[in-house]
């Protein structure tokens, strides 16, 4: 049976053959264009339409054998209900008349307050992820600046031991300076005063010369008071 022989069979039911077109053109574009969004089209009892990824993979071609690399597509399949299947199958009968595949229950069709509930129920769900999702963004955050704060006063205390590890050492060092320079002080105090003693030794050696003079000054006056 193709296009034209089911509206053939459906002008009836449907008050016409035009009535009937319109109606199948209907039927399959909105099919069609739910399953290409990535929607499931599910007739209770008939069966489902949707749209299955297939990933990249090598077949051969039938004619030549050769191995081929078939790249990532979708296709779309359909999978008949359990109510299409047993009439298939033969374990249940065709209604003489009735229609093979039986009607939606009520509100299925048109949404009803199930739609509803189910639209407020997957809002409600969106926005809840939404806040998880912030007061997580908000924890890290929270966790990310405490790390910061914990490193920036890790690296003033070691700051701080360093500056005073350097100003001991230069205690240190200055301490141990300061005795060698009064060492050496002391030492060149000792040299010049040993050189200072000798030169005062000999000008004290030097005085008796001047007491011989006099010496003789005073011999030359008794000789000159004699004559």
């Amino acid at each position: 049976m193709n296009k034209a022989q089911l509206v053939e069979t459906i002008a009836d039911k449907l008050g016409g053959r035009q009535q009937a077109a319109d109606a199948v053109d209907a039927v399959l574009d909105a099919i069609v264009r739910a399953v290409v969004a990535g929607d499931r089209v599910s007739v209770t009892g008939f069966g489902s339409f949707e749209k299955v990824d297939r990933p990249a993979r090598y077949a051969r071609n039938p004619q030549t054998g050769e191995r081929v690399r078939v790249k990532k597509t979708s296709v779309p399949r359909f999978r008949a209900g359990q109510g299409f299947k047993d009439l298939v199958s033969g374990s249940k009968k065709l209604p003489k008349n009735d229609v093979a595949v039986k009607k939606a229950p009520k509100g299925s069709l048109t949404g009803g307050a199930s739609a509803t509930v189910k639209k407020a129920a997957a809002k409600k769900a969106t926005t809840a992820k939404k806040a998880a999702a912030k007061k997580t963004t908000a924890a890290a955050k929270k966790t990310t600046a405490a790390k910061k704060t914990t490193t920036a006063k890790k690296a003033t205390t070691a700051a701080k031991k360093t500056t005073t590890a350097a100003a001991a050492k230069k205690a240190t060092t200055a301490k141990k300076a300061a005795p060698a320079k009064k060492a050496t002080t002391t030492a060149a105090k000792k040299v010049t005063a040993k050189k200072t003693a000798p030169a005062k030794k000999a000008t004290a050696k030097k005085a008796p010369a001047k007491k011989t003079t006099a010496r003789k000054t005073t011999a030359k006056k008794t000789t000159a008071r004699k004559k």
